[in-house]
């Protein structure tokens, strides 16, 4: 009786590990398949010129869509995080399979007084003719200056 015990025992231990197994699998194929879909957005670069602050973003679209319309509402915080400005910023066309700079010129503002952005939602988004709602989760910030980007 005690062998039969031990046999069903290995045999319910080998099938939760086939299954959990299975299930990462599955969970890695669903993990590479959403980062395809993702729109990187890179802060890359902060430049007083003139009587502004010009911005360089780098759009990263590896995903297999292009973006013909892509509009994002971002907000502006000082050194204090107050909000110092709130625009809207079309960076559509993206191109997919394709890295795209973008410069935004910031008018009266300088450079050092910008503490942070903050991606404050997408105002609108189209996947060829498609219009997406799920754009604010396929964005993923980063920053290469002090500045934070977020969402």
């Amino acid at each position: 009786m005690r062998g039969l015990d031990f046999c069903i025992g290995a045999r319910r231990i080998a099938f939760v590990t086939a299954t959990m197994a299975a299930g990462a699998m599955f969970a890695g194929e669903t993990s590479a398949k959403t980062s395809k879909e993702t729109i990187g957005i890179e802060l890359n670069k902060l430049s007083d010129e003139g009587a502004g602050c010009q911005a360089y973003f780098v759009f990263d679209n590896q995903g297999g869509a292009d973006y013909g319309k892509l509009k994002l509402d971002l907000v502006v915080f000082n050194s204090d995080e107050v909000i110092e400005r709130r625009f809207a910023m079309e960076v559509a066309p993206l191109d997919a399979k394709k890295r795209t700079v973008k410069l935004f010129e910031l008018k009266k503002i300088s450079c050092d007084t910008i503490g942070s952005f903050l991606i404050n939602g997408v105002l609108e988004c189209k996947e060829g003719t498609k219009t997406r709602k799920d754009c604010v989760e396929r964005l993923v910030p980063s920053s290469r200056v002090d500045v934070k980007l977020t969402k």
